[in-house]
């Protein structure tokens, strides 16, 4: 059996902890399955006094994440720190300038530099591994970078946030507003106390932006995504979504084009008899269409300290199965010199239509005036209904619903844009993207 593989773990929150926690007590099994054992030998944490209910006495402590990379008897430096600035991006660069491989949990620090540390790896012949960065313990960055190679990849789209996930499930199982399921979803531990990086959806586009370089071979264009958190999403969209046959979910969304790649992350109602539809609670799923394999669906736990420390142990083992002169898989499934440079897509048709919902005063003609405007921008209307509560008062506005046949973007949003202009409407408009995916 070769000698053990020595890693330093930088980051012992939920996730770091339970890695320490599984790789002590497997350490027998996983000796057997990797043909080496794989032992803690450095960590770097904030507070060394915190109880985590994990034995570190034995192990080698460091005080800051960039002397460990540098300085402690490691072959592999974990990053579970989080954050796309220091101290995760100076370790990590120190690590593999060493020659040291890395693993890491960091979708942030990838989507912002993740080029460059791709490269620095390759130059130094290290591993630059991050399984657990995108959809916690669902191995669609091995999929992407390994189990599919060959295939041309298409599209690209899922669920990618288990808070946005679980928010907008409670909405519609339980009648809540938005911002009471924020709450609950705050209470069990699912949002952070500031949560607008994951409801705004920037979380999202993060993961997207990674997986977009994986499936078209392009470098990571994270600020060049279309972004639309949920925040904005009632409990009225969520039902209107239900009486039409569709259930509204956060998608991150990447496909090629004859112009170029799209991405994009916004709600999006997808039909009820779809398989990602039923993907509730803080679950996540990833969907894949390619030429050859055709439509993959991967469903699995996107977060926790469980299914995080899995996809982090993942990488690991691949590594301590390596052997010493082995060709090293690229970080981006390519040489970083083959990555084509990204080239966003011209606005085209959205095949799947749009859902626009429209509250507006109950005056005669304006529900004319309304189609109106939508025969005026070449938006083809698939149905058009008033949707009224019983025993209306007098003057009460009144709720249009609206689907539409494929059209752009930018056609229906001058169509709201000039209905906005009349002065009927009240409050704001509602536009959802509709999809309906292939995968299941």
């Amino acid at each position: 059996m070769a000698g053990a593989l020595k890693i330093g773990i930088a980051g012992l929150g939920t996730v770091g902890a339970s890695l320490v926690r599984i790789l002590q007590e497997r350490h027998n099994s996983l000796a057997t399955t990797c043909g080496r054992a794989i032992e803690i030998t450095a960590v770097t944490a904030r507070d060394r006094t915190r109880n985590r209910g994990v034995d570190i006495s034995g192990i080698s402590w460091f005080d800051d994440a960039v002397t460990l990379a540098t300085e402690a008897d490691i072959d592999v430096f974990v990053e579970l720190m989080g954050g796309a600035g220091d101290p995760a991006y100076s370790a990590v660069k120190a690590a593999l300038s060493r020659g040291l491989h890395v693993v890491t949990a960091n979708k942030a620090l990838l989507a912002a530099h993740g080029i460059e540390l791709a490269g620095l790896a390759e130059s130094h012949g290290a591993l630059l591994n991050y399984e657990a960065a995108v959809a916690g313990g669902i191995p669609v960055i091995k999929a992407l970078r390994e189990s599919m190679t060959g295939n041309t990849i298409s599209r690209v789209y899922g669920i990618m946030n288990g808070t946005c996930n679980y928010i907008l499930t409670k909405m519609e199982k339980e009648g809540l507003s938005f911002e009471a399921c924020l709450k609950e979803a705050q209470r069990l531990g699912y949002a952070e106390a500031d949560p607008a990086f994951d409801i705004e959806g920037n979380d999202t586009a993060h993961k997207l932006s990674i997986l977009t370089s994986l499936a078209f071979g392009t470098a990571i264009a994270a600020d060049d995504i279309y972004l639309e958190g949920i925040t904005n999403i009632s409990i009225d969209d969520i039902q209107a979504a239900a009486d039409l046959g569709y259930r509204i979910k956060l998608l991150g969304v990447a496909q090629r084009t004859e112009s170029g790649i799209e991405q994009r992350v916004h709600p999006t109602m997808v039909p009820l008899e779809s398989v990602i539809a039923q993907v509730d609670g803080v679950t996540n799923a990833v969907a894949m269409e390619s030429d050859i394999l055709g439509e993959l669906l991967m469903v699995g736990p996107g977060a926790g300290g469980n299914a995080t420390a899995s996809a982090v142990l993942g990488d690991i083992a691949d590594i301590a199965k390596s052997r010493p002169g082995a060709q090293h898989v690229p970080a981006f499934g390519r040489p970083v010199t083959a990555l084509l440079p990204y080239k966003r897509a011209q606005i085209q048709s959205h095949e799947g239509g749009y859902f626009i919902r429209l509250k507006v005063v109950d005056r005669a003609g304006v529900f004319a005036n309304v189609a109106t405007h939508m025969a005026e921008n070449r938006i083809s209307l698939e149905s058009i209904v008033q949707h009224s509560k019983h025993h209306v008062e007098a003057d009460e506005p009144q709720t249009i619903i609206l689907v539409t046949h494929a059209t752009t973007e930018d056609s229906v949003r001058k169509a709201v844009a000039s209905i906005k202009g009349e002065g009927y409407l009240v409050g704001e408009p509602q536009v959802i993207r509709i999809e309906r995916p292939k995968a299941g």
